[in-house]
């Protein structure tokens, strides 16, 4: 048999694994799994779904590539550009994910199927859209039994939102500590007073939040009291009707943020930022001629993934603001893109490597490694505003970017002015002699061009090998 490498994030499932052979990713669909896979392929659930864009396609491959016996079948999935988390994602995208995921339980439920998960990581985002990556989720619908991801959908999506849309956006960052969602007791304490006058929230979630509390002794969180009796597909059905009201029903409204807003407080002129765009498109076809994995770090709204994105790159649009990140999603979607992916991202602290034995999901690094990186008007706030000095700032983009596309602002820059007003100034290496030096010990400077009618300069690097 093959020697494959099973992936961390899939030793839960009894019904199979993904593993890697040969750097290709498949899936291990074990024996114990045969019947439900086979109504899934052979009732046209699967043909509907990936026709619609809501599962992710895949292809039977050689059963000699299986990692054990118990293999059924051997799948190789379509590849995914980037794996993200819920995390990282801003309010919209968390919400398009939850109503793919009850679009999906409905289609299911036409041909006597059901999603036996609704875990927010079983969904990605793919070609600009939220699609389901766990081809064993479903199993065959047993009459008058409940929905039995039900609980586990509530803490992946509905309290998150929740507790993003009533109390702070910024509370999705709980799935950092809560690798499987938000305990609905803890959202329910979050809550304000007022989600109790809310049908679907009192219902979903505060009263959800007391009934496993009632049954917290039980030996299963997830159990049904036995007087609830069965429960007909029509109730069932409507069950997913309500929570997917519910869903529908929360909205975030933008703030004002600093970041946000950031580009229209700029001190660019318009042919400054233009040269500044025609400079990353330059750089970009020189360092990449042929399109790839682009991670814009700092990227706010997204007008230079823009850039990227218009030659053919993916991009991930990485930024700390959740306005500036909501405002790129909503913008690709009105524009119908597919290639930038907005996420969440503070690069003081990072998403780590979490779950068991620090293995199950990848911390940012891990899966920015090796790639072309952009860092533009960003370097200042690191060095300036979160005391990261030079040196350790370009130790630190060694180890993910083969390539660097990074703009360095002087102390002379009024947006640099504007973050020394408030501090003191002990930042006398922060100059660009100083830059280049630490720099160079990781990279080669293959180009560099003054902005014009700016201070600011930038860069295109590659990596030292």
């Amino acid at each position: 048999m093959p020697s494959g490498q099973i992936l961390a994030s899939s030793f839960r499932d009894p019904s199979g694994f993904l593993f890697r052979e040969s750097g290709i990713l498949y899936r291990q669909v074990n024996k114990s799994y045969a019947s439900n896979y086979d109504k899934l392929m052979n009732r046209g659930l699967y043909a509907t779904l990936t026709k619609l864009n809501l599962l992710i396609p895949h292809q039977e491959v050689d059963p000699k590539l299986a990692l054990s016996n118990s293999s059924y079948k051997i799948l190789q999935p379509t590849p995914l550009k980037y794996i993200s988390y819920p995390h990282e994602w801003c309010f919209s995208q968390l919400k398009d994910a939850a109503l793919a995921t009850l679009k999906i339980q409905q289609i299911a439920l036409r041909f006597d199927m059901v999603l036996k998960d609704a875990s927010a990581y079983n969904i990605q985002y793919h070609d600009g859209k939220p699609i389901l990556i766990d081809t064993l989720s479903f199993e065959q619908y047993q009459e008058g039994s409940p929905w039995l991801a039900y609980k586990q959908f509530c803490q992946h999506f509905l309290a998150p939102l929740a507790l993003m849309s009533y109390t702070d956006a910024r509370l999705n960052q709980l799935f950092r500590v809560y690798i499987d969602g938000i305990p609905l007791d803890l959202a329910s304490s979050l809550l304000p007073r007022r989600t109790y006058t809310k049908y679907s929230i009192l219902s979903h979630i505060h009263l959800h939040a007391k009934t496993q509390a009632k049954y917290a002794g039980s030996g299963d969180p997830n159990r049904v009291p036995k007087k609830a009796g069965k429960i007909k597909k029509s109730a069932y059905s409507a069950l997913i009707q309500s929570i997917q009201s519910a869903v529908r029903g929360l909205h975030w409204k933008l703030p004002a943020t600093e970041w946000g807003d950031y580009y229209a407080g700029t001190n660019y002129q318009l042919h400054s930022m233009q040269h500044k765009q025609d400079l990353v498109a330059e750089y970009l076809q020189a360092i990449a001629p042929e399109p790839g994995l682009v991670h814009d770090l700092g990227a706010n709204t997204g007008q230079f993934s823009r850039v990227a994105a218009d030659l053919g790159h993916a991009v991930i649009a990485h930024d700390i603001d959740v306005a500036a990140v909501e405002k790129n999603y909503l913008c690709g979607l009105k524009n119908k893109e597919s290639k930038v992916l907005p996420l969440l991202l503070d690069l003081t602290n990072p998403s780590p490597a979490m779950g068991w034995s620090l293995s199950e999901r990848m911390s940012f690094v891990e899966r920015c490694r090796g790639n072309l990186v952009m860092a533009l008007a960003l370097i200042h706030h690191l060095a300036i505003a979160n005391n990261v000095p030079l040196n350790v700032l370009a130790k630190f983009f060694g180890e993910i970017a083969s390539s660097l596309i990074i703009e360095f602002i002087p102390r002379e820059d009024s947006q640099v002015k504007r973050l020394l007003a408030s501090r003191q100034d002990i930042f006398e290496h922060y100059n660009e002699a100083q830059f280049e030096r630490a720099f160079s010990v990781y990279f080669h400077i293959e180009r560099k061009d003054k902005i014009r009618e700016s201070e600011r300069t930038l860069y295109l690097m590659s990596l030292i090998i």
